[in-house]
């Protein structure tokens, strides 16, 4: 897709260089011999998983981790020599690609270790696995030490690690967490089980709780401009991703017509300007009548309800609006923080919603250095 039909409705900016900036500044926060896994996930959280691989693997990094089988086998394609850990169980059809393809699978049952050995053996190469340990997010893994030790008798499987996740409800009940997890591994060594690598924390535990790193630490929300608001240096994170879209149409909506679908009637004579992006493009529903746009600098609050491909917004105050400018949905001036807050969103969410036929574009030092669409054009 060229640049034209790019900006043409709706986009999202990625800007490399804050995205790189943000990886270099948590990786200073590791020790040198800490192992840093880059959370790519849910489609690098919105930025696109091959390019967002790609970027970080030529900065240096090696390690990966991915949700989906799918997203596993494309940060094998952007990244063919780095370690890539999957860290949900994979379905029993999909093992033996990611098996061949050197993925690095989440254990979190003997049912999922027998299904990753048969798949092992049937190829006749090992499965490469990382045990998981429920600590208390009570989502995967194992309760205890002694339901792991049937995993060494299984053939064809390569240890590779031993991991848990953080709820961070509270400050005591992440320690609790440490502290099992600490014995659970203990145990399992004292049982016989190999524990090559042992990891904790995440983008939070980072900056809470440095002393936890570990072999390795795994980052994702920070990388994307996420990071955490209690951090003593959290200004020093940068945004990475705007959302944007054209104007459509400007025109004067007289006091007591509704605008959209709402039925409100408004309160005095409006200048209403038309968006071509709508909540499918990742703009909430909602946010309709909570928050704003930027446009030309200046603010702009959403009128009515925010309609599938497109949504108004009041701009009497801006009348030099027209159709053709361009409005800041999301990023630069209209931070995450704020963004997430007017509609009470998590912020990995908001990154995480901005629309498939959204094109990502890419910038470094301001200027374009490719192009992203997934629904390419056919004509």
């Amino acid at each position: 897709m060229n640049l034209d039909r790019a900006m043409a409705r709706a986009w999202a900016e990625v800007d490399e260089d804050a995205f790189l900036d943000n990886y270099r500044l948590a990786r200073s926060l590791c020790e040198e011999k800490t192992k840093f896994i880059c959370v790519v996930k849910a489609n690098a959280y919105g930025l696109g998983l091959f390019r967002a691989v790609k970027t970080l693997a030529e900065a240096g990094a090696d390690w990966f981790a991915v949700a989906a089988p799918e997203e596993a086998l494309t940060a094998r394609r952007a990244a063919p020599k780095a370690h890539v850990l999957l860290l949900s169980p994979a379905e029993e059809s999909y093992l033996p690609v990611l098996i061949q393809q050197g993925i690095s699978l989440t254990v979190g049952s003997c049912q999922d270790a027998k299904l990753a050995s048969d798949a092992a053996s049937a190829l006749g190469m090992p499965a490469i696995i990382q045990v998981k340990l429920d600590t208390g997010l009570h989502r995967l893994g194992f309760e205890d030490a002694k339901s792991t030790i049937p995993i060494l008798s299984m053939p064809g499987l390569k240890i590779e690690g031993v991991y848990s996740h953080l709820a961070l409800r509270s400050r005591e009940q992440s320690i609790a967490q440490e502290k099992l997890f600490t014995g659970l591994v203990d145990e399992m060594e004292s049982l016989g089980f190999p524990v090559p690598m042992r990891h904790l924390v995440d983008s939070i535990g980072l900056t809470r709780y440095p002393q936890w790193q570990m072999d390795a630490v795994r980052v994702g929300a920070f990388l994307y401009g996420n990071v955490p608001p209690a951090w003593e240096r959290f200004s020093e994170g940068k945004q990475v991703m705007a959302l944007k879209a054209r104007i459509t149409r400007v025109a004067w909506v007289k006091k007591g017509e509704g605008v959209g679908y709402d039925d409100t009637p408004l309160e005095k004579d409006t200048l209403v300007a038309t968006i071509s992006a709508g909540y499918i493009d990742g703009y909430p529903r909602v946010l309709s009548q909570k928050g704003f746009v930027s446009i030309h600098g200046k603010r702009a609050p959403v009128l009515g309800l925010v309609c599938m491909d497109q949504m108004m917004v009041d701009v009497t105050e801006i009348p030099q609006t027209q159709a053709g400018d361009v409005a800041t949905l999301m990023g630069n001036e209209i931070t995450l923080q704020e963004y997430a807050a007017w509609g009470h969103l998590n912020r990995n969410e908001c990154l995480g919603l901005i629309g498939r036929r959204v094109p990502r574009i890419y910038l470094r030092s301001g200027q374009v250095v490719t192009v992203s669409a997934e629904m390419e054009e056919t004509c």
